[in-house]
């Protein structure tokens, strides 16, 4: 029996999922309450734009003219402060003729957070670089060899300052924080009590109690005739601070990590190391990236804090340059802006990248 061949139907192609017409549908115009809040928004936009729009750009002032500044008050910015202390303010009391060490010493860290946060380079051997990167940025900094004038740390400052800061502090307060969070989850009642008073200590303390203890009240502690550099002081306060913040995060992933999963452990016969680094950390870690790259974010902006010290970082040197100029001293707002846009690149940075990780993970779990 012969059957007759019968063609389907054309059907309709599917829906566009992507795309930036289907995003502004999606988020602008899904229902009613999206379309009353776009439009109430475009008004405010509408309405405040052009006035924006002039003081910015159309009459803001960019050369380093502060007649010409005072003649904008009121009706433009005035960007030529940044022009006129833009050297200060990166690289506060540093001396002027060797600015190009801390310019290559900043750049050489951002090139290598860079390269750390590319999944190819995630190899063995970047520790190793990140070793040879801080030896290279603190040779340049301080000088005294290769033939390089010698710089004391106290004349270190501006954006070098703030990103060594961050940097240093986290990458030592990471493992510092792991070792923490296990230890408060240790069966030794000795071990257990102590993670717990250092962590309990730490957080009922704010960071500037903590950077005034180290720079001030520690000195008096150790022997007579040993110094220890203020930085390095400051960095310890930083790491100590940060860790116990960062070790209840990871705790609460480490709770988060179902029993079975250790009883799996046990039943391959993997020992407590073991088991905490091939099983139960990446689970835990995974689970609170947000909240660490939180913590990240938290430390960056609280770099501005050791100018109490008299480390004069990004804010510290902002107010260097400007307090002992008369004719600079009414533009601070516009200089505020300027290190607000290097704090907001660098905290917005962190965020995609911690969204990135996420999007990551979550196509591991997937799988």
């Amino acid at each position: 029996m012969s059957t007759q061949f019968q063609p389907i139907a054309a059907r309709p192609s599917p829906v566009r999922q992507s795309g930036p017409m289907v995003w502004v549908r999606r988020n602008l115009f899904a229902d009613w309450k999206s379309v009353l809040a776009t439009v109430i928004v475009a008004a405010v936009l509408v309405w405040a734009l052009p006035g924006l729009w002039r003081w910015v750009i159309a009459g803001a002032v960019f050369r380093p003219d502060p007649e010409a500044c005072q003649a904008a008050r009121g009706v433009g910015a005035c960007w030529g402060v940044v022009a006129e202390k833009y050297r200060i303010i990166l690289f506060g009391r540093y001396p002027f003729e060797d600015q190009w060490r801390p310019l290559v010493a900043t750049l050489l860290v951002i090139g290598g957070l860079i390269v750390s946060c590319m999944r190819a380079f995630w190899k063995p051997w970047l520790g190793l670089l990140w070793v040879g990167i801080l030896a290279v940025f603190f040779t340049l900094m301080g000088g005294g060899v290769l033939g390089l004038e010698s710089v004391r740390t106290e004349v270190w400052g501006g954006l070098p300052l703030t990103i060594m800061l961050a940097v240093l502090s986290l990458f030592l307060a990471f493992p510092l924080s792991v070792v923490v969070a296990l230890g408060r989850r240790a069966k030794l009642p000795a071990i257990r009590t102590i993670c717990v008073l250092y962590v309990e200590l730490i957080r009922g303390v704010p960071l500037i109690s903590v950077l005034f203890m180290a720079s001030f009240m520690f000195p008096l502690f150790v022997p007579q005739g040993v110094t220890v550099d203020v930085l390095v002081r400051v960095i310890a306060g930083l790491t100590l601070f940060i860790a116990a913040y960062m070790a209840e995060t990871v705790r609460g992933g480490l709770q988060a990590v179902p029993k079975g999963q250790f009883e799996a452990a046990d039943s391959l016969g993997l020992g407590y190391w073991q088991t905490q680094r091939l099983i139960v950390l990446p689970q835990a870690l995974s689970l609170v990236v947000p909240s660490i790259m939180n913590t990240f974010i938290s430390l960056f902006k609280d770099t501005s804090l050791v100018t109490i010290v008299s480390l004069y970082e990004l804010t510290g040197a902002l107010s260097l340059a400007l307090n002992s100029d008369v004719q600079w001293r009414p533009f601070k707002l516009e200089a505020y802006f300027f290190i607000t846009l290097i704090y907001f690149t660098g905290c917005f940075a962190m965020s995609r990248y911690s969204l990135w990780v996420e999007k990551q993970l979550s196509a591991s779990k997937a799988r």
